[in-house]
């Protein structure tokens, strides 16, 4: 029974964590296109800056929404954003991999990148949560039971 609560618990937070990525693929998105257009930077160097935003982002709203019932609202939030950007460089990087190919492969991708954004981000988005939930956020052990 035990075992079928926290599973639950799993299910919602990966439900949320990846709601919570795809504002944070908005996030990289507009800040991709903005970087390009506003400061002349290329796809690769624009998508770096992006990524940082879009990190970011998502780290303040799965702090909040996502692993809100985990016990780590005591710890310093500057070493867990450090930590969250670090651990997330896995699937930072799948995602990045993945993006870099489809752009200097394919020239749909290129012409449209925020399409080679999204299937990045759905590549890395499994490497992040689990990462995330046991590195981040805190340990399956530190879970709450939902009241």
């Amino acid at each position: 029974m035990q075992s079928l609560k926290l599973s639950h618990l799993m299910l919602r937070q990966f439900i949320k964590f990846g709601l919570v990525g795809t504002l944070g693929f908005f996030a990289d998105s507009f800040a991709l296109y903005g970087f390009m257009n506003f400061l002349g930077l290329n796809l690769y160097t624009g998508r770096v800056a992006s990524y940082l935003v879009a990190a970011t982002t998502t780290w303040a709203l799965n702090r909040a929404y996502t692993f809100s019932d985990l016990k780590h609202k005591g710890g310093n939030k500057k070493k867990q954003w450090g930590k969250f950007l670090l651990v997330n460089l896995v699937g930072g990087g799948v995602n990045y991999g993945v993006y870099a190919l489809l752009v200097s492969v394919y020239a749909l991708f290129a012409s449209f990148p925020v399409l080679a954004i999204a299937i990045g981000s759905i590549a890395g988005l499994f490497f992040n949560f689990f990462l995330s939930s046991k590195i981040v956020f805190g340990k399956s052990s530190h879970i709450q039971e939902p009241s």
